[in-house]
């Protein structure tokens, strides 16, 4: 089941369905799934954190093509919803 989030695109489809300015992300414990977010996420220290500690357990190698972030949905569904604010 899809969440519907402004600026926030959940999907299971290819690479070639990123729109201009976001970029894919990948959250989850232990499946997987994908997001599309702003770039503008970047520049906000709480998902520069999050980043940090992402690098912390998985390095740069990102077997699944983009940025694996080890949080549940839930955490990272919340997170976002405050960086929109």
């Amino acid at each position: 089941m899809a969440i519907c989030m402004p600026r926030i695109i959940k999907k299971s489809s290819t690479a070639g369905d990123v729109p201009k300015g976001h970029f894919v992300v990948y959250v989850g414990e232990k499946q997987k799934k994908r997001f599309v977010i702003p770039l503008s996420f970047l520049s906000k220290p709480l998902f520069q954190d999050l980043l940090s500690q992402s690098e912390e357990e998985f390095g740069f190698d990102h077997p699944m093509g983009a940025v694996t972030i080890p949080c549940s949905e839930d955490f990272f569904a919340d997170l976002t919803s405050r960086l929109r604010k």
